[in-house]
């Protein structure tokens, strides 16, 4: 039986600060079998929680709930990647574009999204681990332009100059081949 309405879980989510009280709210949650994605984004957003505590929630959720598994896994990437980005280099956002390019191998976003976030006077992410995950994704992707371009400006930032053109020209051939 139901310990919370969803309404004192939201509540919850969104004010609370004793992980006791959300983990409750979150096991009931899971009780309830809601699969509301907005109504956990208030938990990975609530700033009480360390990023342990973001990943237990995280994959909890993702393993209960498969089908939020992909929106679970980038919502989380984002927000490490905008809270803690100062203190883990970005690994924790890298580790859930990883989970959910797996989790969706057809989707650009989460190559995307993980290029976007190169800081290139910190070299954060890592380039050249960059350059690999977006290279790992080329085949399963649909949509490949995008990604192609990204390839290029990441190794145009590395000094890598042949390589930027060579990937700058399979996307102008993309380009080309669409009209």
């Amino acid at each position: 039986m139901p310990r919370f309405t969803l309404e004192e879980i939201r509540y919850k989510f969104a004010n609370s600060t004793d992980f006791n009280e959300l983990f409750d709210a979150f096991e009931d949650a899971i009780e309830q079998k809601i699969q509301d994605v907005t109504l956990y984004r208030l938990l990975f957003w609530n700033n009480s929680l360390a990023p342990d505590e973001l990943c237990l929630f995280g994959e909890k959720l993702a393993k209960e709930f498969p089908d939020l598994a992909y929106d679970t896994y980038m919502w989380l990437a984002s927000v490490f990647e905008v809270t803690y980005s100062s203190y883990d280099n970005f690994e924790l956002a890298m580790k859930y574009y990883r989970k959910a390019a797996k989790a969706k191998p057809k989707e650009e976003t989460p190559y995307l999204d993980a290029a976007d976030c190169y800081d290139p006077d910190l070299n954060i992410p890592p380039v050249d681990s960059l350059i690999t995950f977006l290279k790992s994704g080329l085949k399963p992707v649909d949509q490949k332009r995008n990604m192609l371009l990204r390839l290029s400006y990441l190794y145009q930032v590395s000094g890598n100059q042949e390589q930027a053109d060579y990937y700058r020209s399979l996307a102008d051939d993309l380009g080309r081949n669409k009209n």
